[in-house]
């Protein structure tokens, strides 16, 4: 067994260790930091998000809400530093819904996302006195409006949106969002932690010695036999397998993971506009079958959920660049916990299923439905606390710490979430909103209270 000194170790080659890294070497000048990984960088789940990003969450305080504005304003300044490398775009989230009593909750959290800090707030109803709605840049974040903008007159909607169901009331288009390449993210990042002195190290983390309740080492299996590194700093950043890592400290952490699907379509009639943001569809619906389908599927147990309603919440974008036609669909309805199983499991039902819900949204893309187009299922885990709200920050071990629990939210969150890991281990500053995310908050009875206040959903 081969023997090395580390300042700090990370587990994790994902998105968060990556961020995680590239703080404390890049901004904060910690020279000795080991990243191991089994597996290549950004392969495990980074590489399956839809790469999306957004400022919009509404509640039900701040904590959420400033945390990714900072991260979105972290990732602007990497995609300047870069040459706009990260091809960051700002096209929004369209939130619509053809359900009139969901209209009122839709305009009471675009009134509270505004006054969180999400950016002001222009309502389109119709009247001469309404703001103009101005279009976005498809292929770039700079100079593009922020806030929201909230349409409560369904002919308006459908002039700028015409692709949407033709029910649609009412939607929001939240404007500080977008997407951008994740891997480039990743590896912008990686490229210059390496450069800060990082070493990436290809193994398994099989155990963390901890005597006294504290860290001291950390054993890593690779091709070429066991190493072991002394160190007295630890990061989790083990992404959907943050349990299993956290086990190896005698701890078991308050998470669980969902399984969470996209397919990609090739559109090759066009039906998605190659510019349309991000569009989601609110309202629960039961997918469209014909008489005899429904026979069919109700015959048997395997296939009768088919029959049942399904949640809201179905979504698209367009990948790629305008001569591409590629959109991805994307529809959690896999929502019951279950443990993290590699290679990813995929539902031979999904892509039928998504595209059906898709309908719904867009009505163009059933044209697709008699005979599917060339399409591609993947995916990964949302792995989640039960206020969906990440866990950064120290552990009960001495000198250890995770990043982790990043949900559906990861890549966007990285920069800030690295920012904030990176600040906590050398004892530097830390944002406002850094409490609301420490696995300490569990034992605090006012936090405790709020939990129960929020109903706990896992959807904040």
């Amino acid at each position: 067994m081969s023997t090395f000194t580390a300042e700090v170790v990370i587990c994790g080659a994902g998105i968060a260790g990556i961020a995680a890294a590239y703080h404390l070497a890049v901004k904060q000048g910690v020279r000795n930091v080991v990243l191991v990984d089994e597996r290549p960088p950004m392969t495990l789940t980074s590489d399956k998000s839809t790469e999306a990003y957004r400022n919009w969450w509404p509640g039900p305080d701040e904590a959420m809400l400033r945390f990714m504005n900072r991260s979105i304003d972290l990732l602007e300044q990497l995609d300047d530093a870069s040459g706009h490398r990260l091809r960051l775009n700002r096209r929004g989230y369209l939130y619509a819904t053809g359900n009139p009593a969901h209209v009122p909750a839709l305009v009471e959290s675009a009134k509270q996302a505004a006054r969180m800090g999400a950016g002001s707030l222009r309502v389109h109803a119709g009247n001469p006195a309404d703001p103009a709605y101005v279009s976005g840049n498809a292929e770039h974040w700079r100079d593009q409006p922020d806030g929201a903008d909230l349409f409560l007159d369904p002919a308006l909607l459908r002039r700028h949106f015409p692709y949407l169901n033709s029910d649609a009331l009412a939607a929001l288009h939240a404007r500080r969002c977008g997407w951008f390449s994740g891997q480039q993210l990743g590896m912008v990042m990686l490229e210059r932690a390496k450069a800060a002195g990082v070493r990436l190290l290809a193994g398994r983390v099989e155990a963390v010695e901890t005597p006294g309740g504290r860290v001291r080492s950390v054993r890593v299996a690779g091709a070429g036999g066991v190493e072991e590194i002394a160190t007295t700093q630890f990061v989790n950043a083990a992404g959907p397998l943050v349990n299993k890592v956290a086990r190896l400290l005698d701890l078991d952490l308050p998470i669980f993971s969902e399984l969470h699907l996209k397919m990609a379509l090739e559109d090759r009639r066009g039906v998605i506009p190659r510019d349309a943001p991000l569009v989601i569809w609110e309202d629960a619906q039961r997918l469209p079958w014909d008489e005899e389908e429904r026979a069919a599927l109700a015959e048997s147990e395997a296939t009768r959920y088919l029959l049942a309603e399904f949640p809201g919440g179905v979504h698209f974008r367009p990948e790629g660049s305008h001569d591409a036609a590629t959109v991805l669909l994307l529809w959690a309805y896999h929502l019951e916990p279950v443990e993290p199983h590699l290679p990813v499991p995929i539902d031979p039902e999904f892509a039928e299923t998504a595209l059906r819900g898709m309908t719904t949204l867009a009505p163009g893309l059933a044209v697709y439905l008699e005979k599917l187009p060339k399409s591609y299922v993947d995916g990964g885990y949302y792995t989640k606390t039960r206020e969906n709200r990440p866990l950064i920050g120290p552990l009960p071990v001495e000198g250890a710490y995770v990043i982790g629990a990043l949900s559906g939210y990861g890549l966007m969150a990285a920069c800030a979430g690295g920012e904030l890991l990176a600040a906590h281990l050398v004892g530097a500053p830390l944002p406002e909103y850094a409490s609301a995310f420490l696995l300490s908050r569990y034992a605090d009875p006012m936090y405790q209270k709020q939990l129960a206040a929020w109903g706990a959903t896992g959807q904040l």
